[in-house]
């Protein structure tokens, strides 16, 4: 008989079990699934250079798809966004977007927390906040930032860890885009 195991140990093993924790856990520098298909196909990058392009691409799509509605825009922003701020050539970046929103698609219920959560364990504050301002960009590029998803980026700002006053600085470069001011300005 095995002795007894602790509440930590049953918790992990039914984390790996449900797919939320990798089995060979590495402490903080543990990846998600999402993230870990993502990054294997950015080949020949740094592992945490293509773990943190994976993250990165997972959170835009997730404020992309907050509305239910991926639009060509949106998508086509997502993509310039990634092959700049990751330095991708763009068939790799193209690549990367469309794996980012089919698993946010699949998973995103379930991996959502913990893609930004792992986001924010790799991101310094600087990259956070530029991460905030493309998160903006991604939402304002259909000409319309919707409440649900000016609210999921504030949710996502939570899980960065950052500031309410960080979130108010980057909000402001997309106002005019601000659905909640569109409508007040027809009323």
């Amino acid at each position: 008989m095995g002795g007894a195991r602790t509440v930590k140990e049953v918790r992990v093993s039914i984390l790996e079990w449900l797919g939320l924790r990798p089995a060979t856990d590495h402490g903080s520098q543990a990846e998600t699934e999402a993230v870990r298909k993502i990054a294997d196909e950015l080949d020949g990058l740094d592992r945490d250079r293509a773990r943190y392009i994976a993250a990165f691409a997972y959170v835009l799509s997730r404020v992309a798809g907050a509305d239910l509605d991926i639009s060509e825009d949106e998508t086509h922003a997502m993509e310039r966004i990634v092959a700049d701020h990751g330095r991708l050539p763009d068939p790799q970046a193209v690549l990367v977007v469309r794996m980012a929103k089919s698993h946010n698609l699949l998973f995103g219920g379930t991996d959502n927390y913990l893609v930004t959560r792992e986001l924010s364990r790799i991101a310094d504050r600087d990259r956070k906040v530029a991460i905030l301002e493309c998160l903006f960009a991604v939402s304002a590029a259909d000409d319309s930032v919707s409440t649900v998803e000016d609210n999921t980026i504030r949710q996502i700002a939570a899980e960065l860890l950052l500031e309410r006053t960080d979130v108010v600085a980057a909000r402001r470069l997309v106002r005019e885009h601000l659905a909640v001011l569109k409508k007040s300005r027809l009323d």
